[in-house]
């Protein structure tokens, strides 16, 4: 039994003025590509939404920076217009002088800057590996310790700091940095574990298992293979955890007494009193406490921007 051929297809001219299967080309004018998809055509923004949005953006970093500028420009002025609204009156780095000179200031900084660098570098480790150990081992009450770390963060600090005060003094660790640096922990590392795991769940765990095969320890692993890819989580946890312990105000006011083992946030309670405030001083302490924030940002920025684990896993 033979089938009879099948009639030709009819052909319709395309937009191009060639012809072909009908539908079947595209054609080659403005807004098409090879492949018959047609380009993506932007819409163009009109004059007056980019004057709307440019003021908006104006408008929002004017905002932003005033206040920080508004306290620069306070700080360089004498003390008797501190609170007058000219810009520039009698510029001057009296205040600045003073705080370095006739105050305990570098006492409050270094003890700030230790307690802030334990608490990084703990904050970071203890993070990093409660992350790894949750997002690639399973362990009897994983999902209870998740859970933990989830509540905790719920309570206020108006809510803990007694019952953490009762437990600091009954370790003997009331004004100790060691105090401090441990109640900070408790506040950074739950929510940095769980960024932490966040950042290893997008590790291929294929890179564990090459380390396997090289001979690596499950320890060799993690520290060789998988926390570098994972080092824009890092930064994250660095700056959290460092940002946690700098600008704390009252654990730090709460635990520590006396002006050799107080910390900058008490410190800065030293230039107000009932009777005034002493704004000179406590404007060029403010900038000063800045600067080492404003690096850690800039370090943490610098990391997050890149791509560190893209094509980690090659075919």
């Amino acid at each position: 039994m033979t089938t009879a051929a099948a009639p030709d297809m009819p052909t319709a001219p395309g937009p191009s003025g060639s012809s072909g299967p009908a539908g079947s080309r595209a054609g080659t004018g403005a807004g098409a590509v090879p492949g018959g998809s047609a380009a993506p055509r932007h819409r163009r923004r009109s004059p007056l939404a980019s004057v709307a949005l440019h003021t908006t953006l104006t408008v929002a970093s004017v905002i932003a920076v005033f206040p920080v500028l508004w306290v620069l420009l306070t700080s360089l002025k004498p003390a008797r217009y501190a609170t007058t609204t000219d810009f520039f009156r009698e510029t001057t780095l009296a205040n600045y002088t003073g705080l370095l000179r006739d105050t305990p200031f570098l006492t409050w900084f270094g003890n700030s800057l230790l307690i802030a660098a334990l608490t990084t570098l703990l904050g970071v480790f203890v993070a990093a590996t409660t992350g790894y150990a949750v997002s690639r081992f399973r362990f009897p009450g994983k999902r209870g310790l998740m859970w933990t770390l989830l509540v905790t963060q719920m309570f206020p600090v108006a809510v803990l700091i007694v019952p953490i005060y009762n437990i600091m003094a009954g370790l003997g660790l009331l004004n100790r940095a060691a105090g401090l640096v441990i109640t900070y922990l408790t506040i950074a590392v739950p929510f940095c574990a769980w960024m932490m795991k966040g950042f290893f769940d997008t590790v291929p765990r294929e890179i564990d298992e090459s380390g396997q095969v090289d001979g690596l320890t499950p320890f060799g692993t993690f520290f060789r293979l998988v926390l570098p890819l994972a080092r824009p989580g890092i930064a994250v946890t660095a700056f959290y955890s460092f940002i946690t312990a700098w600008g704390e105000v009252a654990y730090a006011s709460a635990f520590m007494v006396g002006d050799e083992n107080l910390t900058l946030a008490g410190g800065l309670q030293k230039f107000v009193n009932q009777y005034g405030a002493q704004w000179g001083p406590m404007t060029a302490a403010s900038v000063l406490i800045a600067i080492p924030a404003a690096i850690v940002f800039l370090f943490a920025q610098r990391h997050l921007v890149t791509g560190v684990s893209a094509g980690a896993v090659k075919g």
